[in-house]
């Protein structure tokens, strides 16, 4: 029988959280197995901002430039009253004197995580495996021995450690029986991407905007080459009705007055939940990204906290492969980002989903002079966008020992 492979680290999961800690260990000189289960790295449409302390992590694995070169800078960003058009606008300058990336990057995150695997091929101890489905794992004394499942048949590899970075249905969690704790919002989300240039109508939008209202909110994001709309859908039709062309006209009528000439790239329906696993460690296994927690989207936290995790975990992990410390240490990578996840980014995405969403007028008209009042008031505005940019998220989780 031959004998079955070995590495240091397998990680399953090949988006741009799995890339990034896969980037991080090879640059280390460890050897790291990538296991993705596409053909290559998912153009997930989802994802799409980069906020200033992401992108100074990035910068120490050399990505940062190309997604300053592709991608669009959005400093300002807009919280918007549909109804009395009042606009809340803030400036991520005013904190330029804690990052050297006082703005937001629109930028598919596909081209992160495609970019990061490609680059992978120049360590000589990094191997990125496409076609290549987790089966099955099962911990040891000394590491975990996984199976997994190409086209023409089953491989096994052993590994010191095993990482699952495969996302929301994450089998690595799922075979580690790990409680999966919080809810699913009650709509689903539908994605509009459209070339029509949304500023012909409205000239003042920026490049990020939440659009509060009662009635019907909406997020209006630029990347490059596309605006992308999300709405919230009524969950009593179904999906065809709300992919149709009568459903995007009725939307873009409401939004440019002529939705019948606005064409869409992409319609795409969704999910949104609100979830956390109950531990992000067991023994000699990870979770991190969406394999460990789910959030809504509104403030763009779901991937940069998965990002988050990946130089969180690399950092306890490093010392623990070279023999300087125990794995121990790994118990502080789930305390400091299970609990921020908690205190911070579920918190947060739920105050922003609560108003956006509006609700009843009064209720409504309370959310917006709490805007106001954030605005106006210049030591409210500062720490506003440091939570929002994430800044206070890192600095929560530093403190946690």
């Amino acid at each position: 029988m031959a004998a079955v492979e070995r590495c240091q680290v397998a990680i399953a999961g090949a988006g741009p959280v799995g890339t990034v800690l896969a980037t991080l260990l090879a640059q280390a000189g460890i050897d790291v197995v990538l296991l993705e289960v596409g053909a290559d790295c998912a153009q997930d449409l989802r994802a799409s901002t980069f906020h200033p302390p992401t992108l100074e992590m990035l910068d120490q694995i050399g990505i940062t430039s190309m997604l300053l070169e592709k991608g669009l800078k959005a400093p300002i960003y807009h919280w918007r009253d549909r109804q009395s058009g009042e606009i809340v606008d803030f400036d991520l300058a005013e904190i330029a004197d804690v990052t050297r990336y006082p703005f937001r990057i629109q930028c598919e995150q596909y081209h992160l995580s495609r970019a990061l695997a490609d680059g992978l091929a120049k360590y000589p101890s990094a191997s990125v495996r496409f076609g290549a489905r987790l089966l099955t794992f099962e911990e040891t004394a000394d590491g975990v021995d996984l199976a997994y499942e190409t086209m023409t048949g089953i491989e096994r590899l052993s590994c010191d450690y095993l990482i699952g970075a495969d996302g929301a249905n994450s089998i690595v969690r799922k075979w580690l029986g790990v409680e999966f704790d919080g809810f699913t919002y009650s709509e689903r989300f539908l994605c509009l991407s459209t070339e029509y240039e949304l500023r012909d109508k409205l000239p003042d939008l920026a490049l990020v905007n939440y659009v509060s209202d009662p009635d019907e909110w909406l997020v209006l994001l630029r990347v490059p080459t596309l605006w992308r709309v999300l709405v919230p859908t009524d969950g009593t039709l179904s999906d065809d009705e709300l992919r149709s062309d009568a459903m995007k006209n009725a939307i873009f009528d409401r939004l440019v007055g002529d939705g019948s000439v606005v064409e869409t790239e992409h319609r795409t329906l969704y999910r949104v939940h609100q979830r956390v696993a109950k531990s992000f460690r067991e023994g000699r296994v990870m979770l991190v990204g969406d394999s460990a927690h789910l959030n809504n989207p509104l403030g763009g936290f779901g991937m940069n906290s998965g990002v988050h995790d990946a130089f969180n975990l690399f950092e306890k992990l490093l010392p623990v492969l070279k023999g300087q410390t125990s794995d121990e240490k790994l118990a502080l990578y789930d305390r400091q980002r299970r609990e921020v996840t908690h205190s911070f980014t579920q918190q947060q995405t739920k105050d922003n989903m609560a108003m956006i969403r509006g609700g009843q007028d009064e209720a409504h008209q309370r959310r917006r002079e709490a805007m106001m009042a954030i605005k106006q008031d210049d030591d409210r505005r500062r720490a506003y966008m440091l939570r929002q940019a994430m800044f206070e998220s890192l600095a929560q989780a530093a403190e946690i020992r």
